[in-house]
């Protein structure tokens, strides 16, 4: 299954190099799926699906600008499945994190674990408004100078 990320190039800011890494990763498993949401210019929200897995069992971890979410479960007593449906396999799935975007919380809730980003862009880094000015007429002893 491919999924269209152009909607996301034409309204993100900051996230290309991000949304380019997920286009070319898409041979790779899909284990666990995930979203990646934006609810404002610099709010995102990454929530993966972690059914059957403890907070215990996770792990969310930022190093040089990828974000690493792990995964796995221990089990002392394997029950005995008729049938397994729930895949509780371990995992890692690894997110590029463009420049200036920072991991702001993590919290598991109804077998998802949601991960708040913020980009904070510096002062210096942000745009600004530069005036322009015209150059002054001068006046020379009544005449304007040419």
């Amino acid at each position: 299954m491919r999924y269209d990320y152009s909607p996301f190039f034409r309204t993100t800011v900051g996230f290309d190099r991000l949304l380019n890494l997920l286009e070319t990763a898409e041979g790779t498993p899909g284990y666990p799926p995930y979203n990646i949401e934006r609810s404002d210019e610099n709010h995102y929200r990454i929530t993966v699906a972690v059914a059957g897995f403890a907070e215990k069992d996770l792990g969310v971890e930022v190093k040089d600008n990828v974000l690493t979410v792990t995964g796995k479960r221990e089990e002392s007593d394997k029950p005995s499945y008729l049938h397994q449906g729930i895949a509780g396999r371990a995992f890692e799935r690894q997110f590029q994190l463009a420049e200036h975007v920072v991991v702001g919380s993590a919290r598991l809730e109804n077998g998802l674990l949601h991960i708040d980003l913020e980009r904070i862009v510096p002062e210096e880094k942000k745009a600004r408004r530069i005036q322009i000015n015209a150059p002054e007429l001068k006046t020379i002893e009544g005449q304007k100078a040419a």
